[in-house]
């Protein structure tokens, strides 16, 4: 058995477990390394040194940076005003701020469309990408910081230091792991967006390889430009584990553990209500306006039951079974990054994030050619399909359960085993107890990604299936915005639930107390 930094040796089975995931995961990486090859280093040249490239790329690094730092601003503050301020309606607040969770990007980039032309471009994809993907950010920010002991920052304000330096040193260092870990997965998403930003009219890799796929079916042309993603995404990886670092965040005594005083607004108390409701009302409020308007106006509106009812339940099965299946994938993957850490464990890790990076028609061609190559047997089958979305889903799995085990103390297994429980047991009755929420958390944001997939589920569903997302994409493609708005009503509808889990699974803690500002 290997041995890790910390002392403990690594379960072979465990160490095999994640190598399968990881094997699984690299698939569609191993399916654009190939094309590459075949492609050639003069051919690939030619393909990438054009301007056209240049501009994709400058589109794609810039929407995804700017979109990163907006998120994990917005995130942390709107965590924090909910969190640590006495802000009124904390509890209704926080709900509301992770309602956007069930409106899908591009139902949201068509209800900006759908109601004002002019919103597209750089300045229409900024503003709908973040307000669909900041609460991959506030959720795993207000996990964490509930979970913080305030004597720490006690004990800086006791020093001398002020709120700002305390939350500066001490509060935000604590909430690197998920600080980083949802910028990671905005990023990752904004390298694979293509509804929303095919919607808004902006241009970057992804809506590049969809056009030549669409268009020419032109398959050098559009694997040289998934290469170009899988660098981006490597990028990404590294720049998040570098500035992750080694340090450990679980404590002891948790349930010793005091809720923080909530900080007085005073005069500011009105303008951040303005600031949060604000939020709110653009990130909800113009989806539910523009979905009402075309059920109620659009001339191509229609309540095909037959239909929605198809669309619906497969909708809901599908993304059940891919949820349980990504989430149990991602286990033993977490267990190796935090509790056996070491180059293994860190490439296996790593390696689920790569296919995120890549649009859905590029993993669905990947696991097409797999198939038919190595396992014809499931071809346009619905375990195909599964398959998929693990590959796709599997790194917001990752980040949630791996919140969840960092902060669950590994002395609590030495002291199991300690007492002859064996490493299974343990896990059982010790440490799944513990990240049971976080497995819930990741569950439910993997059903939310599966729910609203369209291309992978277009490549490889079985014959006759029909989804949601499919048939809204048919209709507001055609711009049929009536006819899709039924659709993308029961996708916000079938989202509800998963979002209300991820709401409740830490629900703010009732304070009373307060300090002056």
């Amino acid at each position: 058995m290997a041995s890790t930094g910390a002392g403990r040796r690594t379960p072979p089975l465990l160490l095999a477990a994640g190598a399968v995931v990881a094997v699984l995961a690299l698939v569609p990486l191993a399916y654009v390394a190939a094309y590459v090859v075949i492609i050639g280093p003069v051919d690939l040249w030619h393909l990438l040194a054009r301007p056209r490239i240049g501009e994709l790329l400058r589109n794609t690094v810039t929407l995804a940076a700017a979109c990163m730092a907006a998120t994990a601003a917005l995130g942390v503050a709107l965590a924090v005003l909910v969190e640590r301020t006495d802000l009124p309606g904390r509890r209704l607040w926080h709900g509301l701020l992770v309602a956007p969770l069930a409106v899908p990007a591009f139902v949201n980039g068509y209800a900006w469309v759908s109601l004002d032309r002019s919103v597209h471009g750089f300045a229409g994809a900024f503003g709908v990408v973040t307000l669909s993907y900041y609460p991959l950010v506030y959720l795993p920010v207000v996990a964490m910081l509930r979970r913080l002991d305030p004597a720490l920052e006690e004990s800086a304000w006791s020093l001398g230091h002020s709120r700002a330096r305390t939350f500066r040193t001490v509060v935000l260092p604590q909430l690197r792991p998920a600080l980083l870990g949802g910028a990671l997965l905005v990023g990752l998403h904004l390298l694979a967006e293509f509804g929303a930003l095919s919607l808004l009219r902006f241009p970057t890799f992804t809506t590049a390889i969809y056009d030549q796929y669409g268009s020419t079916f032109n398959g050098a042309a559009a694997t040289a430009m998934a290469g170009v993603l899988v660098l981006l995404c490597l990028l990404l990886l590294l720049a998040e584990l570098r500035l992750r670092g080694d340090r450990r965040y679980a404590r002891l005594g948790r349930g010793a553990a005091r809720a923080s005083v909530p900080l007085e607004l005073g005069r500011w108390r009105v303008p951040m209500l303005a600031a949060v409701g604000g939020v709110v009302v653009l990130a909800l409020g113009v989806p539910a306006l523009s979905l009402v308007r075309w059920l109620v106006v659009g001339t191509s509106t229609e309540f095909p039951m037959a239909e929605l009812t198809e669309a619906l339940v497969a909708t809901v099965v599908l993304a059940v079974a891919g949820a349980v299946v990504t989430t149990l994938a991602a286990v033993p993957v977490v267990w190796l990054a935090v509790r056996h850490r070491g180059l293994a464990s860190t490439v296996i890790e790593r390696s689920t994030y790569v296919a995120n990076a890549l649009p859905g028609i590029v993993v669905g061609l990947a696991l097409v050619v797999a198939s038919l190559r190595l396992v014809p047997v499931v071809y346009q089958t619905a375990a195909l399909l599964v398959a998929a979305y693990a590959i796709l889903f599997l790194p917001r799995a990752v980040v949630t359960v791996r919140a969840g085990l960092e902060q669950a103390p590994a002395v609590l297994d030495d002291v199991s085993h300690s007492l002859g429980v064996g490493p299974l047991a343990t896990a059982r009755r010790v440490t799944l107890p513990l990240i049971a929420p976080s497995l819930g958390a990741g569950a439910a944001l993997v059903f939310l990604a599966i729910s609203t997939e369209l291309t992978a589920t277009l490549m490889l569903s079985p014959i006759g299936t029909r989804t949601l997302a499919t048939e809204f994409w048919s209709a507001s493609s055609e711009l049929r915005y009536g006819a899709a708005a039924p659709y993308a009503l029961l996708l916000v509808l079938v989202s509800i639930p998963a979002t209300v889990l991820l709401m409740r699974s830490d629900s703010p803690a009732t304070q009373t107390e307060s300090v002056p500002a």
